[in-house]
């Protein structure tokens, strides 16, 4: 485990320069900038609020995944994606915008409120969304950010739907034509999808299926809800030995396996979810010890793939929190499960620095969502 406190160590240093006060850019065709606080002494969350506010409005570097269906759907990040051109891609400029939501939730009192509400302001205009909805609406365009980024768009609507700030109904009435049609392409598609998508990137279906049930509990949307939890449970309710030893493949940042289990939490009564995880991963100790299952090891974090190991130690954290909090009290599993995720935990958030823009443009994201529990319900 030496290693691992090195790295860590030296990830922290890197990581106190996101402190320092700055200014952010608030449109690409914009000059005026807002200046920053400083952040709070122990508070990691305003490490995450600078990095998001840094990109959220930050063009480039940028990578497009963009279908052209003439030579007339040539355009620059912005003119394509008017709202979420930023964080160099468009699930990640999504997500940068669901962390500034989060945070302005659960600390209300952020030094960052004003630039949070301010930057948010700039990318939730009727006009904006209006870009991104013909964007989807255009031919052959029907798995664009499918799943995943479509899950995320819909857990940033959970978020704003969940918000007490004066802001928030507002944006939800700008951004809800958006949310209706990836609903409804959401429900078509899973009307075809005939197989799950097991895979540790994007394209796994266990990570979004969370997201999405979690926003129909939010909305109330007891028909997709139910639609998502058939797919789920015909998909894996008769799972065993998930290959956790395989795991993790070279460029992951989701765990195929715990994905899955913090996905069926969502869908099985806690006896019924027990029994399952235990045919599903038998190997969870029961002893509590930590080592059953080591971090993800990043040696270039310049690296856009290989730096995705880094996130897998904040989403395998939060994994094994939200499968620990679905178990009977008492189950002989749960100090194995929760000392496994405090030490993804501490690796993981360890990595969050604005040292290389490969990691800095959307870890703050996971390593929020580990920090302030989403998904997780409260007891």
């Amino acid at each position: 485990m030496r290693i691992f406190g090195v790295l860590i160590g030296a990830a922290l240093a890197a990581l106190s320069a996101c402190e320092r006060p700055g200014t952010v850019p608030m449109t690409p065709a914009a000059a005026a900038e807002i200046t920053l606080p400083e952040a709070r002494d122990g508070v990691v969350t305003d490490r995450f609020a600078r990095l998001a506010l840094s990109c959220i409005h930050r063009e480039y570097p940028n990578k497009i995944s963009h279908l052209m269906n003439s030579a007339a759907d040539a355009g620059t990040p912005s003119q394509l994606f008017p709202a979420f051109y930023g964080c160099f891609d468009w699930h990640s400029s999504v997500h940068g915008h669901w962390l500034l939501v989060r945070l302005v939730n659960t600390d209300p009192e952020t030094p960052y409120r004003a630039a949070i509400l301010a930057a948010l302001s700039q990318s939730f205009t009727p006009e904006n969304i209006a870009g991104e909805l013909a964007y989807f609406q255009a031919p052959d365009r029907a798995s664009f950010e499918r799943p995943y980024g479509t899950a995320w768009f819909l857990q940033l609507m959970t978020e704003l739907r969940q918000a007490d700030f004066a802001e928030a109904a507002g944006w939800v009435e700008t951004l809800q034509p958006l949310e209706s049609f990836i609903r409804a392409q959401t429900m078509d598609w899973l009307t075809k999808l005939v197989y799950p998508i097991r895979i540790g990137t994007h394209n796994q279906t266990a990570f979004a299926f969370g997201l999405m049930l979690d926003w129909a509990d939010q909305t109330g949307d007891t028909e997709f809800r139910a639609a998502i939890a058939a797919k789920a449970l015909a998909f894996h309710a008769g799972d065993t030995n998930c290959p956790l030893a395989y795991e993790p493949s070279g460029e992951d940042f989701l765990s195929p396996c715990l994905m899955e289990a913090d996905l069926m939490r969502r869908v099985m009564e806690r006896a019924v979810y027990s029994a399952w995880l235990t045919a599903f991963l038998p190997q969870i100790p029961v002893d509590g010890r930590a080592d059953w299952l080591a971090p993800g090891i990043v040696l270039d974090a310049t690296d856009g793939k290989l730096v995705h190991l880094d996130g897998v130690n904040l989403s395998r954290a939060w994994a094994m929190e939200g499968i620990a909090s679905a178990l009977p009290e008492g189950d002989s599993r749960i100090p194995a499960l929760l000392a496994a995720a405090a030490l993804h935990k501490e690796t993981g958030l360890a990595s969050v620095t604005d040292a290389h823009y490969s990691g800095s443009h959307w870890l703050a994201s996971f390593a929020t969502y580990l920090e302030t529990r989403r998904g997780i319900p409260a007891k």
